[in-house]
């Protein structure tokens, strides 16, 4: 066969297969992104095994009968002694029924009522004899769902803050409410950011630390920030951060900014700023990131600050495209980096926590088809599925506080950053999704770079990873598996908070503290729980901790600070003031 007759022949079968992306891209947009074949797989799986499963029923009949028993116990005990102890207590950081008023009847036998049957349901979607651990975990996502969506926290006359405030208001607070509403849908319609966001405003409030913009490719902005005292450290950090956020998570306000921090302890800080991608860069690859994001940084670091070694920290997505990088870097002998920092970060996606709910072969099928047809996945679409996994922190608490309070939750800068969202290009996304998440070919040695296997098992250089205790989007126990995949020497932190706020961590908030602990290259491994028991415990801001661990790994000697920022004479003039022009991209 010709090659012409080839060519058309490619064209001819790619016709078809874009007839079923088309189709499925349409189903995503009234199913929110979400495959009904992979929820209907799941449901059918675990529907089949319950009804061939007569002891699995006999035992949820049994325990329902036990939980109506025992809220009729509470009940008339309760109508006898109204400071009778709740029968169940709601899960930890589950606050809907926390308040005075729903320990009065019969708002308390309503929460009672409800937080047995959530108990009681979960017992239904667990625990089924032979429904797999995937499907097991979609059933009882979806169920949850579904039952957060009925607590009786949702309804105005069932919730008895909401009628204690329309009895103070004299109804005033629901007229509020749907002003609040109206104005919500009026800027998510409009594509405005959230009620109070346009307070920080990029570069005047936050993303203030001095510096200038030393290099800009297609991708990325590369920050340099001005030194704020007389001798810095030799060796300069570099912070990748990820390019699913804007990098200034990391240059909030002044007195939260990890960046300004590292400066003031008299370090030479570049910072990443990644571009907001569009449809016209549909094709960008993980490899292009690692190209003309990390490699092209440090390119230009060691250009900057010639002749040292450069300390490199990454940041959730950034950090995992680091530590590819380094793995790469290791393989052909390039040794630039002095040291290795992750922060957040997975190297291994075997547990990757509750984002698991939306990948498999039927699910990202459906997200990649959706991407093909806009060359990105938006940001509202990324939005609505971190919102799922926090849907009572995320959306159903503030139903309840916006709209039937009427009241207005206060923006901060935590906040007003994640309102500004960034897009993922389809090809490097579909790529990071299907060989990271579903194959996990990193943590197997199969993730190639340039041809060969980026193996993490060569990276040497001295390791320093922080986990967060309630990080939903890199569970710290996930981020721990590190541990297996490398003997270099490895420093582990596990602080407390979430994905952000725990990283955001900064010296002198109250009521924090970290576990910390070193594995040398010829201790044994540890499992995470004996790793707790073993690790010992400090109070306050793990940046210090860092800041210490960054210096020892130093170069005694401190050097001048630079008269100038950037490098002329190498390529490497100023092009402008931080925080730079990709940031401000919507």
């Amino acid at each position: 066969m010709s090659a012409a007759l080839r060519h058309d022949e490619a064209l001819g079968l790619e016709a078809f297969g874009a007839i079923d992306r088309m189709r499925e891209a349409l189903s995503a947009q009234f199913s929110a992104g979400l495959s009904p074949a992979s929820l209907a797989l799941a449901s059918l799986d675990w529907w089949l095994h319950l009804s061939t499963a007569p002891g699995k029923r006999l035992e949820l009949g049994y325990k329902a009968g036990r939980k109506a028993a025992r809220l009729g116990n509470h009940l008339i005990a309760a109508l006898m002694e109204p400071d009778t102890p709740p029968c169940i207590e709601p899960l930890p950081g589950d606050h809907r029924f926390s308040g005075e008023a729903w320990q009065k009847q019969p708002y308390s036998f309503w929460a009672q009522s409800f937080l047995l049957g959530q108990q009681w349901w979960h017992n239904v979607t667990h625990e089924v004899p032979g429904v797999s651990r995937h499907h097991e975990e979609v059933v009882s996502f979806a169920t949850r769902q579904l039952l957060d969506m009925v607590s009786p926290s949702n309804f105005p006359f069932a919730n008895p803050e909401v009628i204690e405030k329309a009895r103070a208001t004299g109804g005033a607070n629901f007229v509020q409410g749907a002003y609040n509403w109206l104005e919500d849908c009026s800027r998510l319609l409009t594509g405005q950011p959230p009620v109070g966001a346009e307070d920080f405003v990029v570069g005047h409030d936050v993303a203030v630390t001095p510096g200038q913009v030393v290099y800009r490719n297609r991708l990325i902005e590369l920050i340099q920030y001005a030194p704020t005292t007389e001798t810095v450290h030799a060796e300069p950090i570099l912070i990748v951060p990820a390019w699913i956020m804007k990098y200034y998570i990391l240059d909030l306000s002044p007195q939260n900014s990890l960046i300004r921090y590292l400066v003031g302890q008299g370090h030479t800080v570049f910072c990443v700023s990644w571009r907001n991608p569009g449809a016209a860069d549909r094709d960008l690859t993980m490899d292009d990131y690692r190209q003309e994001g990390v490699m092209a940084a440090l390119d230009a670091v060691a250009a900057i600050v010639p002749g040292r070694k450069v300390h490199a920290a990454g940041y959730c997505l950034g950090g995992t495209l680091l530590s590819i990088a380094a793995a790469a870097m290791a393989r052909s002998g390039d040794a630039r980096l002095a040291s290795l920092t992750l922060l957040a970060a997975q190297t291994d996606f075997t547990e990757p926590g509750e984002l698991a709910l939306f990948i498999d072969d039927s699910q990202l099928r459906m997200l990649e088809s959706m991407m093909w047809n806009r060359g990105y996945l938006s940001a509202d679409q990324m939005a609505g599925a971190f919102q799922l996994l926090r849907s009572n922190d995320l959306i159903w608490s503030r139903l309840v506080h916006d709209y039937l309070m009427g009241e207005r939750t206060p923006m901060f800068d935590l906040m007003a950053w994640n309102a500004d969202s960034t897009r993922m290009p389809y090809r490097m996304h579909a790529e990071y999704l299907r060989k990271l998440y579903l194959d996990n070919e990193l943590a197997g040695g199969r993730f190639m770079v340039d041809g060969r296997p980026a193996a993490l098992q060569n990276i040497h250089m001295p390791l320093f990873a922080v986990g967060t205790e309630r990080d939903h989007v890199a569970p710290w126990r996930s981020v721990y598996k590190l541990h297996l995949l490398t003997d270099a020497e490895l420093t582990f932190v596990l602080t407390g908070g979430g994905h952000n706020a725990g990283i955001v961590s900064e010296p002198g908030r109250p009521h924090r503290s970290f576990r910390i602990a070193l594995r040398r290259h010829n201790d044994i491994c540890l499992s995470p729980d004996e790793w707790v028991e073993a690790a010992k415990v400090r109070e306050g801001s793990w940046w210090l901790a860092w800041a210490e661990w960054l210096a020892a790994h130093s170069t005694p000697e401190r050097v001048p600070a630079p008269s100038a920022l950037g490098r002329a004479e190498a390529g490497y003039a100023p092009l402008g003031d931080a925080p730079g022009q990709y940031v401000l991209q919507r």
